[in-house]
């Protein structure tokens, strides 16, 4: 154990001694924090939706058979209270929910206006704008099927709410993705040059020839990146919450730990991608580029991965900051617990000892 100490403390040395180090690993994610404080719109499909039908009239059933054959919206199972409908909310089956009130039918013949409700997760809020957009635009032109003349007698009223972020906050969505993309990009990164710079710089001998087992030398490699990258998260926290006016709802412990797992995750990638190239320019190619766009694009959080071809989303399943992204903004926006967020963190934790265990099986004892 005083060995790895040693070991680890000369780790932290090389990363102190390197500015263009220190400034990707704390540079990059401030720039893209305050970067990215413009959010992305985009067309949205395959949106899942419910439907809570208290009317049960011609009127409601047209609305709802109207909604059903537009492209925008995939029909999840009807609710039957409003409980249903936070449970769809909070295990991320639908992000919209459509309402109708007792007497809807009735209401809008004889009084001329019936009023339905709208509520959306506005954790993603350019894609709760959009489906409710979608929704009024749906229900307004089943209003003038209703009324083809010019003046129209009867109305129909949306009353939309905005879960997780009513105040339409952008940062919201943005900030988690970001995090994402800043551990996904900066820690593979740093990490991958890590073994491939002992090679480079002709010290690799003399590790190979300690008493330091392969996964000792693994660890103690990627121990410094995991307390830096940490100093990290507290920064970016503290930016969102105070700059950007981010309020965190869930566990801080949850957060923490499940940010550290991700990390580890990284770390583990750049460790295997340091033991299969030769160069440090190769394996900072393969770690930034070669990661920065799947990350960015197949996470979900610049792009709604229900638009994507099925190949596509296929793909962003073995991609791990999409996981990531889900538990972030679970606990971060939405202040949902570790029983909402298992699979994802399962998922991570068998992607985390499968890295390792390739790296670890890539570790060359002999130099060629």
């Amino acid at each position: 154990m005083k060995q790895l100490l040693v070991f680890i403390r000369k780790e932290f040395y090389h990363v102190f001694r390197d500015r263009r180090t220190l400034l990707i690993l704390f540079g990059m994610p401030v720039a893209q924090i305050l970067l990215f404080g413009f959010a992305l719109s985009s067309e949205v499909k395959n949106i899942g939706i419910t439907v809570l039908d208290n009317a049960h009239d011609i009127n409601s059933e047209q609305i709802v058979n109207k909604v059903i054959t537009s492209s925008y919206f995939k029909m999840q199972a009807p609710a039957r209270s409003y409980t249903d409908i936070e449970r769809m909310f909070k295990e991320g089956s639908v992000r919209c929910a459509l309402i109708f009130p007792p007497n809807f039918g009735s209401n809008l013949y004889h009084t001329g206006k019936g009023q339905v409700q709208i509520i959306a997760d506005a954790a993603d809020p350019n894609t709760a704008t959009t489906v409710t957009n979608y929704l009024t635009a749906i229900i307004g032109n089943y209003q003038q099927q209703l009324n083809p003349g010019a003046n129209v007698p009867y109305q129909i009223i949306p009353e939309i709410r905005q879960l997780y972020n009513e105040e339409q906050n952008g940062s919201l969505n943005f900030i988690p993705g970001v995090i994402a993309l800043i551990f996904m990009i900066v820690s593979t990164a740093l990490t991958s040059v890590a073994v491939v710079r002992e090679k480079e710089l002709g010290t690799m001998e003399i590790l190979l020839v300690s008493p330091f087992k392969p996964i000792m030398v693994l660890v103690a490699k990627a121990v410094p990146y995991l307390a830096l990258s940490l100093i990290n998260l507290v920064i970016i926290l503290l930016m969102s919450v105070f700059l950007l006016d981010v309020q965190i709802k869930g566990s801080l412990i949850l957060l923490f730990a499940e940010s550290i797992l991700f990390i580890i995750t990284c770390l583990s990638l750049g460790l295997l991608i340091s033991n299969v190239t030769n160069s440090q320019q190769t394996a900072m190619l393969i770690s930034m580029m070669g990661l920065m766009l799947p990350t960015m694009l197949l996470t979900g959080f610049m792009f709604p991965l229900e638009n994507m071809p099925w190949i596509f989303q296929a793909v962003s399943r073995i991609i791990p900051s999409r996981y990531y992204y889900i538990i972030i903004k679970a606990v971060m926006l939405k202040g949902l617990g570790f029983s909402y967020v298992w699979k994802e963190t399962l998922i991570l934790i068998g992607m985390t000892g499968a890295l390792l265990g390739l790296a670890l099986k890539n570790f060359k004892i002999r130099l060629s």
